[in-house]
């Protein structure tokens, strides 16, 4: 399998942009897997302009599908004395596939310092739990390691995820290919497989440089309203030693 760090490795510049490849084992039914369209969008961004802040928050629409040959542009859009706008784009063949907004932002004084929430009380993976591999209907899904947390309710996911393979890929741009690995709320509520599509999502990291214990990281997707074909989300990410990381909305609509 072609992993990440081999599709960030075959990007080729163009006028404006690079050009690559999205590899069947990335597909998420027929169009790319929505985490890797976004690294791909980041790692792009990243390199948009020198010496960025760190990244502060991240606004995904998925516009179309995305497959076979792609071509990703980023631009900085306003870079301030402490933030930086840059959207990136990912198309295809059938056009926009992809539209990020990220900003990068340096901290800054403030008399505000206020924490709350609680870690799900979950162990780290360890050497008596059943690593899952994805699914093998699932072809992106083959590149993720998986370990279930039976404590989840029945419109909430619960699992420590990882990329199998992190090689050559920023810690950060391996953290986005991560976040969207869920599959959303309201597969667990139909209870059977159906067509689904993400439409919008927004991540926000609360810390400058997330880091984590052998790669995994701690998902959770709950959600309080899934009707007329629509589905709204809150998702977050803990590091293994219950640092949180970030908080996540995310848009889904449900053809079932």
């Amino acid at each position: 399998m072609t992993t990440l760090g081999q599709v960030i490795a075959g990007l080729e510049p163009v006028a404006q942009g690079w050009r690559g490849i999205v590899p069947e084992t990335w597909l998420q039914g027929r169009t790319a897997y929505g985490g890797l369209s976004a690294a791909l969008a980041l790692h792009a961004a990243m390199g948009a302009d020198a010496d960025l802040p760190p990244l502060r928050s991240a606004l995904v629409a998925f516009v179309g599908p995305l497959s076979g040959a792609i071509t990703v542009r980023a631009e900085v859009l306003r870079r301030g004395r402490n933030a930086a706008f840059v959207q990136a784009d990912v198309s295809g063949e059938a056009g926009l596939g992809l539209r990020a907004t990220f900003v990068f932002m340096r901290a800054v004084e403030s008399a505000v310092d206020h924490r709350a929430g609680s870690t799900p009380g979950v162990a780290v993976p360890g050497p008596a739990d059943t690593v899952m591999r994805g699914h093998p209907a699932v072809a992106f899904s083959q590149h993720f390691e998986m370990v279930e947390r039976q404590e989840a309710g029945p419109a909430e996911w619960l699992r420590w995820v990882r990329l199998t393979d992190r090689t050559g890929v920023d810690p950060l741009v391996a953290l986005i290919a991560v976040a969207d690995c869920l599959p959303p709320v309201a597969l667990k509520l139909l209870g059977r497989p159906a067509p689904v599509s993400s439409m919008t999502w927004q991540l926000n990291l609360l810390g400058e440089a997330p880091v984590t214990q052998d790669g995994w990281w701690l998902l959770r997707s709950a959600s309080d309203y899934a009707r007329a074909g629509s589905s709204s989300q809150a998702m977050a990410i803990w590091a293994a030693d219950g640092t949180p990381v970030a908080e996540q909305m995310q848009s889904v609509a449900v053809f079932a």
